[in-house]
């Protein structure tokens, strides 16, 4: 399968791209959507997005570049082609993290509503944002005798360098999809607190990505000595989210709080 979607000569458009459009464009929509229960703004919202998009895709090229500068120190000329993919998406957490984190201070929002908001959209936007590496044919695992289990279209893609290999950017997808999935369903729990959906996300994301990261191909592996940098930023994703949750049953406010009241800035 082609990488490329449209190629009119002057201009290509790539199916990585199109995935990546298209789950920004899902995951907006529906944190969009459950801002306005909480009378949040939409016009902050629609500014948020407009600034995290960039600054995360920038954070996420940024990591990746930083981690591999070896390659990218002698050709600097591909440092921006972010379309052939090469976005680390711990990258983008951190740089999207801070960001919200300065944007929800700045406008008065109460900072652990926004990221609950905001964390359960992007595990969606994470499942569907993976399939742009199965269209650039990266992100997969090791080598496997056959993928017989899988739907055509897949295996033949995985088919590299004449051997199979482990989808990894599915199983991946599945676990992100899996992961939206309980996040819808611990939203609708009746006492749960603000920020018990972030101290999730840290949860369920870090362990997963820390496991899958054992089967990459060596290749897509960013290390920092003798150890696996997305390993070690998973386990303080995880550790992070443990110490957040039990201070959050102790601190926080419940998430359906009926009496709280969003102070936002209208544009």
């Amino acid at each position: 399968m082609n990488s490329i979607l449209i190629d009119l000569g002057f201009i290509k458009i790539y199916w990585y791209s199109v995935m990546i459009f298209i789950a920004i464009l899902i995951a907006g929509y529906l944190a969009l959507r459950e801002a306005r229960k909480w009378k949040i703004a939409e016009d902050f919202m629609v500014n948020l997005f407009f600034f995290i998009i960039p600054i995360a895709m920038i954070g996420a090229r940024l990591y990746f570049v930083a981690f591999e500068w070896d390659y990218y120190s002698t050709h600097t000329n591909e440092i921006f082609k972010v379309w052939e993919g090469g976005l680390a998406i711990h990258g983008g957490i951190i740089a999207g993290l801070l960001w919200i984190l300065f944007y929800s201070k700045k406008y008065k929002v109460n900072t652990k509503r926004l990221l609950d908001i905001v964390v359960v959209s992007l595990l969606l936007g994470q499942a569907i944002g993976r399939w742009g590496n199965f269209f650039n044919g990266e992100v997969y695992g090791m080598e496997v005798s056959s993928l017989n289990w899988l739907p055509k279209f897949i295996s033949d893609k995985m088919f590299i360098g004449g051997v199979y290999h482990q989808p990894l950017f599915l199983y991946e997808s599945l676990w992100c999809l899996l992961g939206f999935i309980v996040a819808l369903i611990i939203r609708r729990l009746p006492k749960i607190k603000l920020g018990s959906l972030t101290s999730f996300y840290l949860i369920w994301y870090g362990i997963g990505r820390f496991f899958l990261e054992n089967l990459r191909e060596p290749e897509y592996i960013l290390m920092v000595g003798d150890f696996k940098i997305a390993q070690l930023i998973s386990l303080v994703m995880v550790a992070c989210g443990i110490l957040m949750f039990f201070v959050i049953q102790k601190k926080s406010d419940n998430y359906y709080n009926e009496r709280e009241n969003e102070n936002v800035t209208r544009f």
